[in-house]
């Protein structure tokens, strides 16, 4: 989890150039976020509490790579990310504790990341212990003189005693084992039974999500453990008996402290739409412009840096980076509360995708669009292809129906591709065979796609 600590600022845009086109001037500013939270934890001072990171403010309309952007930079950095949306804040319930509620999310996600390294450390020594409690169901161990156990009649040797016949008739089922030859064999096993325990009433509505949380945990640690009996092919059985064994073997007391550890000082927080929570330009007095201002209000302590009961301990939000980001069409960045525009220094504005920009983002990157439909294609053994005139076809009427209904940015190819191959999709494979050819040309996309641009009813065109 710490190999990104050597990726320079230049490193991670390259990194982020492979999956988002264009938006240099945003990936320069959060790369640089990323590699100060790096730098910081190179302080040797005391000054190191102190450095705080320079919270990112993304300005641009939908569809432009605000969201990819956030979301590839916790991936580079391997670090827990969620992504909220303020406006949902503004609902009616959704006042005070439940903004605290992404940070918690970010906690579950922290543990998650944690677990899946602490389950891989421990996997092959489970996967053994797995393999001996399946044998042993299989090949029960010799329990005393005069037991003998059923044995092939191809052996070379007598066996000199029970225990050694026994030893032989397990390696030999280990064989098989690992094989893969016995998947399908029926065992019967022992497995956790859910706990039958249920406390949503208790605290009559007064506690919140993580109280509530650990009042769970803390009750059903002291039930006593039941278990009931499954019969299971031996590859369920191995599935379930191995998350048992990874669990024994992983102290979830150290997972929780590692994940707190990781959640405060590498935890991004993306707040989507934040601009739906500012005060429209020259509104004052009561109504909706209150409740916004309110939201603003319980956001700013833990964008500032508050400590948030989650059900896995007390986490601080002094170092989490926190990336916001909305259209601002109706409101500016200079109608949030000073106090929390203060809190986003770094301000980006993203540029709007040109057409050049469409052909580049059906091209170049590791998941642009054209390759993730020829995978389909390929998964039904049917190969895709697209000339370049027809890339650049796609680009341009994309482009177009943006610029003549609605811009939707880059979601927009999602339309126009889908419109473009739901047919053969929908011919795959009952009219075309495997191991056929589809080209796409300019032609073709013209033929099957003009329609749209001539076409000015917009509940196509809804995402």
């Amino acid at each position: 989890m710490n190999q990104t600590f050597s990726l320079t600022p230049r490193q991670i845009v390259a990194e982020l150039d492979k999956y988002i086109i264009g938006q240099g001037d945003a990936k320069r500013n959060v790369a640089i976020a990323l590699r100060n939270r790096i730098r910081r934890m190179m302080v040797k001072s005391d000054i190191q509490k102190d450095i705080v990171p320079n919270n990112i403010l993304m300005i641009g309309s939908t569809g432009v790579g605000k969201t990819e952007i956030a979301r590839r930079l916790a991936k580079v950095a391997q670090a827990p990310f969620t992504k909220v949306e303020a406006s949902k804040f503004t609902e009616v319930g959704y006042v005070g504790r439940d903004v605290e509620s992404m940070v918690r999310d970010l906690v579950e996600q922290s543990v998650h990341l944690v677990r899946e390294v602490k389950n891989e450390a421990v996997k092959a020594r489970a996967a053994e212990a797995v393999e001996e409690q399946i044998l042993d169901i299989l090949i029960p161990p010799v329990k005393g003189a005069g037991f003998r156990t059923p044995v092939s009649t191809t052996q070379e040797e007598e066996p000199a005693n029970d225990q050694e016949l026994n030893e032989r008739t397990r390696e030999r089922f280990r064989e098989k084992l690992q094989n893969g030859e016995l998947d399908e064999r029926k065992i019967e096993i022992n497995v956790k039974a859910s706990s039958p325990v249920g406390i949503g009433m208790i605290g009559n509505g007064m506690m919140d999500d993580a109280s509530m949380a650990g009042l769970q945990d803390m009750i059903s640690g002291m039930m006593p453990k039941r278990t009931k009996k499954r019969k299971l092919s031996i590859a369920e059985a191995r599935k379930v008996l191995l998350e048992e064994e990874i669990s024994k073997l992983i102290d979830f007391d150290e997972v929780k402290e590692e994940a707190i550890k990781l959640a405060e000082n590498n935890g991004i927080i993306f707040i989507d739409e934040i601009d739906k929570i500012a005060s429209k330009s020259g509104k004052n007095g009561g109504g909706p412009d209150v409740s916004r201002e309110g939201v603003q209000r319980d956001l700013l302590p833990i964008v500032e840096g508050s400590s948030v009961n989650t059900k896995y301990g007390v986490i601080n939000t002094d170092h989490i980076l926190f990336i916001a980001a909305g259209a601002f069409h109706v409101s500016k960045p200079s109608d949030l509360i000073p106090e929390l525009q203060g809190r986003f220094p770094i301000r980006v504005e993203l540029n709007s995708l040109t057409q050049e920009d469409f052909s580049r983002i059906l091209r170049e990157p590791k998941n642009a669009l054209t390759k993730q439909y020829q995978a389909l294609f390929e998964a039904e053994g049917v190969y895709l292809e697209f000339n370049e005139e027809a890339i650049d076809e796609i680009a341009r009427i994309a482009f177009l129906i943006n610029q003549e209904v609605e811009n939707i940015g880059a979601r927009r190819l999602h339309t126009v591709m889908s419109h473009l191959l739901n047919d053969f999709l929908f011919d795959v494979p009952d009219s075309i065979e495997p191991n056929s050819r589809i080209m796409i040309t300019k032609e073709m996309v013209q033929e099957r796609l003009n329609s749209l641009v001539k076409n000015r009813d917009l509940s196509q065109y809804i995402l």
